[in-house]
């Protein structure tokens, strides 16, 4: 474990400065850079990642998942160029914080109903910027055997895209995130807590106690497309995304093998 520690110490410390500069000076590499970092953390820390379906190409593209782990973002971070939208605490993480700030995390404040539609604003931003952005609609992390509510305030965001571009249309994609096997046993209902991180449960000794199995699997699915216009309703658009991630995750805690769809 301490070697993998030290790997991703050293890689962070080797691309940070390219980073901050890519940051600053606006430069594609700046989206692009976190997704090697990802790449590689994944295989360092023996997470192992089976796509079903793909993510759409088309932007603006809002990706809407489910919440269970700090490794949700390294997984979905290894899968493509994207940045997440996290709760504003995070930023004064240790080293979490940091990495945040490096993919270029946009930080928000969910109980702060009054700025709710200056968020959306800051999202939108982004998303006409051509960033793809990752919105953990439940706004908690779960123990990784259901999908909680989905909040629906900062679906706001594809709103504000459209009311900030000359896009006819935002696109809203489902994806899910499913822990499964942990050296290629089967987790299981009561061994899941493994991989998800439910909120109460200390940083460091569940990131330790991940580390110590040397393989888990990750199961990624992503769902249909929803094309969101002027004419869209965010709690419909909301809803609807609850209930396919809700599915998706049935279909890969059961071992399901289909495509997503």
């Amino acid at each position: 474990m301490l070697g993998i520690g030290l790997a991703l110490a050293l890689m962070t410390l080797v691309l940070m400065p390219l980073q901050l500069l890519a940051i600053r000076l606006r430069w594609p590499l700046a989206r692009r850079l976190p997704f090697v970092w990802h790449s590689v953390a994944a295989r360092l820390i023996g997470l192992r990642l089976h796509l079903k379906g793909r993510p759409v190409t088309e932007r603006p593209l809002l990706l809407v998942a489910n919440h269970q782990s700090w490794a949700d973002i390294v997984a979905l971070g290894a899968v493509m160029p994207l940045s997440f939208i996290a709760k504003s605490e995070v930023a004064g993480w240790p080293i979490f914080g940091l990495l945040a700030k490096l993919q270029r995390t946009t930080f928000v404040e969910r109980e702060a109903r009054g700025r709710t539609g200056q968020q959306a604003d800051a999202i939108g931003e982004r998303l006409n910027a051509g960033d793809a952005m990752v919105l953990f609609a439940e706004g908690t992390t779960s123990d990784g055997n259901r999908v909680l509510p989905f909040k629906t305030a900062l679906f706001g965001a594809a709103q504000a895209s459209l009311r900030r571009s000359q896009a006819e249309a935002v696109w809203v994609q489902p994806v899910c995130v499913a822990y499964t096997k942990v050296n290629g046993m089967p987790m299981g209902h009561y061994g899941r807590p493994l991989a998800a991180w439910p909120g109460d449960v200390e940083l460091m000794p569940h990131l330790l106690a991940f580390l110590r199995e040397g393989a888990v699997d990750a199961e990624i699915r992503f769902g249909e497309p929803i094309r969101f216009d002027a004419a869209s309703d965010r709690k419909a658009v909301a809803r609807r995304c609850e209930s396919v991630v809700a599915a998706l995750m049935a279909r890969s805690l059961r071992g399901d093998d289909d495509r997503a769809g």
